[in-house]
């Protein structure tokens, strides 16, 4: 059985190399579907393959995540910017099966990891690459791996545009002497915020179930921009304000 990152606490590689804790959350509602042949049609160019036990090739890894995106995913999941399809967190070598650990033929598997932003689920799809084949989705809710880059990129761009983060933009402007309007003027990179019973409004109290983050952003090449107090909602395109002292 192979291990998932999110049930055995393993560090996980995630898109444009963001990082943060990882919040487990409540696996008791996890589905597991197996799709042995699930074949997507007009499958990507191999590229550049690696063997046995080597990190995956980049190569590799956009033909995993191509063929993991199917048709159906592409048209009914959402990213994070609310557009067609599911939002990309990270692709890895999947762990060979038991039997075929000392099997130098064994096919290498990817997986691939997906959130969706409609359903607010973190999709994890098995593919063989030798095959081409998706062999197994797992669907859990409730479960927010770390962030990548684009999701700390539009909470940044959520809470620029909301009035609480008109003290983001001061410190921003007292650092430069410019005006903050784009994420691209940040260096950035925060946490999963999870919700605990009356620790924080009410409008956060769906965030583990929702898709959260704290940001700890930077001017570049000047100061850090102290923005703990504030939660932004990425699901619910919201953000408050935590009392913390």
């Amino acid at each position: 059985m192979r291990c998932s990152y999110v049930k055995c606490g393993l560090e996980k590689r995630t898109e444009g190399g963001g990082s943060a804790d990882v919040e487990l959350g409540d696996l008791a509602g996890a589905q597991v579907d197996h799709e042995g042949a699930g074949v997507v049609e007009q499958a990507p160019n191999e590229g550049d393959k690696g063997t046995g036990n080597d990190p995956l090739t980049d190569d590799e890894m956009d033909r995993a995540a191509k063929l993991a995106a199917s048709p159906q995913m592409r048209t009914a999941a959402e990213d994070v910017d609310g557009d067609r399809g599911p939002q990309r967190l990270g692709v890895d070598l999947a762990e060979p099966d038991v039997d075929e650990l000392n099997d130098p033929s064994a096919p290498r598997r990817a997986e691939v990891t997906f959130y969706d932003y409609k359903a607010d689920a973190l999709v994890t799809r098995t593919v063989n690459l030798d095959t081409g084949k998706v062999e197994k989705t797992t669907t859990e809710h409730g479960v927010q791996p770390p962030l990548g880059r684009a999701e700390y990129a539009e909470a940044a761009k959520i809470l620029i545009a909301d009035p609480l983060g008109a003290g983001m933009k001061a410190d921003f402007k007292d650092a430069t002497d410019k005006e903050l309007t784009s994420p691209e003027q940040l260096l950035l990179n925060g946490a999963v915020y999870r919700a605990t019973e009356g620790a924080q409004p009410a409008v956060l109290d769906k965030c583990g179930e929702h898709r959260c983050v704290r940001l700890f952003p930077k001017v570049k090449n000047g100061p850090w921009i102290d923005a703990r107090s504030f939660v932004i909602d990425l699901s619910a395109r919201k953000v408050a304000k935590l009392d913390i002292g």
